[in-house]
């Protein structure tokens, strides 16, 4: 398995488990709490009914 930041092998080590090492545990953590790393999220109470019903329908099709 590779490391997510550096795409070196990962280590055995299960505590830094993706990561190669502690440095890319932390590099990977620091994106995460600096917002690099984000879930877009939609907020329904500004889509109108319709466009959220065509949403619904496109994730339907999607399963």
């Amino acid at each position: 398995m590779k490391c997510p930041v550096c795409k070196k092998e990962s280590s055995p080590d299960k505590k830094i488990m993706p990561f190669c090492s502690s440095r890319c545990k932390d590099v990977d953590l620091y994106k995460w709490f600096s917002g690099n790393y984000s879930i877009p999220v939609v907020e329904y109470d500004d889509i109108s009914e319709e466009e959220l019903e065509k949403l619904n329908g496109e994730m339907e099709e999607k399963d």
